[in-house]
């Protein structure tokens, strides 16, 4: 038997042929009489950093006012449920994505090492041989993710893109974390590899593959562990325990059904040629893996492209038909930077999704927003220019008690995004000195 009545571990695993499955945090996992801040059961701050490409259109993003009456602007404006819980950070610049005396000056150069600047604040170099991290979420990782069994999770809603310029390495375009200056992390795209990732890797190949042929949920493996850890809970647990369950099966169901579409190649029918499902249920999806990976401390640690640099994505639901990276470019014309409001009011529409399960989800003491950190930004500013200051970013969560929503702070122009980051570390419990080109924690 794996547990006592008295008390349960934080790592417990139900195990099954090809499936790993852990648990929730359940009242067992905390020692009896101790107070839950003072034991190991009380939740660690998750990190999840999510990357928009091709910048915002500025004046629509940034809120009027400074300081703690957080009015959210037009573009922001569907976050309105969460406005306690959001802090919008201007002033901010990557200036790594510029150009080093002796490159290209070319603007357009500017969106290959724009992805790789935003967590690591370090100059991409050109030639085959990727030189740029390590990014903040894998500094965040050996700190917060040792325990766990994945240290962090890397997640895209596009495929890798192989269209690389100028002599750079691919890797810049299509990811967003760097364990090191040069080993880049690939990021999953296929919500049922990320699925497996996450939950079968108790198995082997095999037994994996076998369960997927017949169509049988990873819990069926684990069905006998399941009633014996249920007789052994108490109401509450099994309550907690009954709900957690369900949430992983119905995550298990959509992400097959997305799974089967993309390899199908359905389309939709109002899409141009090549647009594949609906950019809504891929990425809710992949933000439900995300919550299901928190809640369990799968992992702490994850990062998400909505979509690469230079990305001309249709989103039809948005009401625009121009392509992402086509309606970017607007030539400085109001009409055409209005329309790219619009694309960018979407994506962070897409956001609440996340915010809301993440915010009814108990973690506990309070919920998972309130245990989490979550950045939400671009490397770019305005991607008619191809600049990167100031940046569009706002954090989200209240990362255990040290990030108080409902402001928006103001820092004088050109301030580091790096600085930004080192302070996201040192809220995280990460005894960093720098990251990139900081020079100093912000006060946020």
């Amino acid at each position: 038997m794996f547990l006592t009545k008295k008390h349960l571990s934080r790592r417990t695993l139900l195990r099954g042929a090809g499936a790993a499955v852990a648990l929730p945090l359940l009242d067992s996992m905390i020692p009896a009489a101790t107070a839950l801040a003072q034991t190991a059961a009380r939740p660690k701050s998750r990190l999840g950093c999510i990357y928009i490409p091709h910048g915002a259109t500025m004046d629509k993003w940034t809120p009027a006012a400074t300081g703690s009456r957080l009015e959210l602007s037009e573009i922001l404006s569907p976050l309105e449920p969460f406005k306690d819980r959001i802090c919008v950070v201007s002033g901010l610049a990557h200036a790594q994505v510029a150009p080093w005396a002796g490159e290209d000056t070319g603007g357009a150069e500017n969106h290959v090492r724009a992805a790789a600047v935003f967590l690591s604040g370090a100059h991409p170099v050109k030639g085959e041989r990727a030189f740029v991290g390590p990014s903040m979420d894998q500094v965040a990782a050996a700190h917060l993710g040792q325990d766990t069994p994945l240290p962090s999770v890397e997640l895209s809603i596009e495929e890798v893109g192989l269209n690389c310029d100028a002599n750079f390495t691919c890797a810049y375009r299509n990811t967003l974390s760097w364990k090191s200056a040069t080993l880049p992390l690939p990021m999953e795209n296929n919500p049922q590899v990320a699925f497996e990732r996450l939950f079968g890797h108790g198995g082997t190949d095999s037994e994996r593959a076998a369960r997927r042929a017949e169509a049988r949920s990873l819990l069926d493996s684990v069905i006998d562990q399941v009633s014996s850890l249920r007789a052994e809970l108490p109401a509450a647990d099994r309550a907690r325990l009954a709900d957690y369950l369900e949430e992983v099966r119905e995550v298990e169901r959509r992400v097959r059904n997305v799974d089967a579409r993309l390899s199908a190649g359905v389309e939709l029918p109002e899409a141009p040629a090549g647009v594949p499902d609906t950019f809504e249920e891929h990425l809710n999806v992949m933000f439900d893996l995300q919550v299901l990976a928190y809640r369990t401390e799968i992992t702490r640690i994850s990062t998400l492209m909505l979509a690469r640099e230079n990305s001309n994505a249709v989103y039809p639901r948005s009401g625009v038909r121009e392509g992402f990276h086509n309606a970017s470019h607007h030539s400085n014309e109001r009409k055409n930077m209005d329309q790219f409001a619009v694309i960018n009011r979407y994506h962070v529409a897409a956001l609440t999704y996340f915010l809301d399960k993440l915010r009814a989800t108990p973690d506990g003491d309070g919920t998972l927003l309130d245990h989490s950190l979550i950045l939400y930004g671009s490397s770019l500013s305005d991607g008619n220019e191809h600049n990167f200051d100031p940046l569009p970013v706002l954090l989200a969560g209240g990362a255990s008690g040290q990030l108080v929503g409902g402001r928006h702070l103001r820092f004088p122009p050109h301030t580091p995004m790096s600085n930004l980051l080192l302070a996201m570390l040192h809220k995280l419990g990460a005894p960093v000195d720098s990251i990139g080109d900081s020079t100093e924690p912000l006060s946020v």
